[in-house]
């Protein structure tokens, strides 16, 4: 098995439902990423995005990496990790900072001073930032500027939105990776790493939502001016449909997640009657109507929340780029449409930007988020170690600055 290079990059999703790893390099061709292994594997450890059961974690996580592994022939050491669940919160800030050089010429260090000024706000004690993302610059009264760098003044003011998770939740998270032996190279949110997988750059200049509805959670990323605008993680996903199905039919979960599975549809459905499912010997009849009237009421619920989290930036109704769906439930026939109807915006299952390699299985909307993780691994290795070329543009995501502002 060859040893890792700084041409192999790792993005590590650790899910509600699934762990999935994806292993890439830069293709020296046409400097696209290339799949070159993948994994994934049941958990059975987490709550919502959250860690419950560490060591059932850890089982999935070395199981989803050891079939990557095995796949690409590389050994993962490191890697991308994403940070879930309902205690991840953005809030906005702003820094200000006096130019005091003698040329009153910004510098790149003058506007990261700026950012860190930004993060020095009053959080909990359980509580740290994990990333920082500058929305727009303004120096000495002039707005909207981009990169200040160059320009001159006095008073350079930059606004940002700030992302912090529950440091116990992040410590649980680290012992997971620990245990399996994996050293997290950066920490994410699983909705941005996604939208570096999907969104085109005109979709992040125009203003994108983009909506990953996994197992346990909804993550939702607004991006608008190329720049991260809003980050919020909703407690509701794909499980509580199954567990809504399971209480409506009044059956056992196992069955109503393979009815899920099998005839979720929201969309034009001509087909009325009853379907039937076959579990332990037992065939399972249920009313098609009662199956949809059950799922779009809950899909609806999450829809609702969704748009709550827009009118909290002024975007609801609001975003010419319209929603990107991903995640698992992406894979739901008529989501789409019932989105683009519920949220009054155009709407659309993510398509992976271009990629090649090992690229079926990762088409799925659900392995997005490992995606993206994997093309952030890329995006974060310092320039002097691309020994392949860096990767295309179309796949810089939103800007190069913008790496400056991660957390270790």
């Amino acid at each position: 098995m060859r040893d890792p290079s700084p041409s192999h990059f790792f993005g590590l999703d650790i899910g509600t439902s699934f762990v999935r790893c994806v292993v890439g390099m830069i293709d020296g061709q046409d400097s696209h990423p290339s799949i070159i292994g993948h994994g994934s594997a049941p958990n059975l450890g987490m709550r919502r995005g959250i860690v419950v059961h560490v060591d059932d974690v850890v089982d999935a996580v070395i199981h989803a990496i050891t079939e990557a592994e095995r796949l690409s022939g590389v050994q993962m050491q490191n890697a991308t990790v994403n940070v879930n669940g309902s205690h991840v919160v953005g809030m906005n800030s702003k820094g200000v900072i006096a130019i005091s050089t003698a040329n009153r010429e910004i510098s790149s260090e003058d506007r990261l001073r700026a950012e860190e000024a930004a993060t020095i706000v009053k959080l909990p004690p359980n509580r740290e930032i994990i990333q920082v993302f500058a929305k727009n610059y303004r120096l000495d009264g002039q707005d909207n500027i981009k990169d200040p760098v160059g320009m001159q003044g006095v008073r350079l003011e930059v606004d940002t939105h700030i992302v912090t998770a529950a440091s116990p939740n992040l410590k649980s998270l680290g012992l997971v990776l620990e245990k399996a032996n994996i050293k997290p190279g950066h920490y994410t949110v699983t909705s941005l790493a996604a939208a570096e997988a999907v969104l085109s750059r005109q979709q992040k200049e125009s203003g994108t939502l983009l909506l990953d509805i996994g197992a346990g959670t909804t993550n939702l990323t607004v991006v608008e001016d190329g720049e991260v605008q809003h980050v919020a993680v909703l407690p509701l996903g794909g499980l509580n449909i199954t567990n809504d199905l399971a209480i409506g039919l009044k059956t056992d979960l196992d069955v109503a997640e393979e009815v899920k599975l099998k005839y979720a549809n929201l969309g034009d459905d001509p087909k009325i009657g009853s379907v039937s499912v076959v579990h332990d010997d037992k065939t399972h009849v249920f009313d098609r109507e009662d199956i949809r009237m059950i799922i779009e009421a809950r899909v609806e619920e999450i829809l609702e929340y969704v748009d709550k989290e827009l009118k909290k930036i002024h975007r609801s109704r609001k975003l010419p780029g319209g929603v990107v769906l991903v995640g698992g439930t992406a894979n739901m026939p008529g989501i789409a449409d019932f989105t683009k109807e519920k949220l009054e915006l155009a709407a659309r299952v993510g398509t992976l930007q271009p990629l090649s390699g090992l690229v079926d299985t990762v088409q799925d909307p659900a392995y997005a988020g490992a995606v993206g993780l994997m093309v952030l691994d890329m995006l974060f290795m310092p320039v002097s170690e691309h020994e392949s070329g860096r990767p295309s543009e179309s796949m810089l995501g939103l800007i190069d600055g913008l790496l400056k502002r991660f957390k270790r």
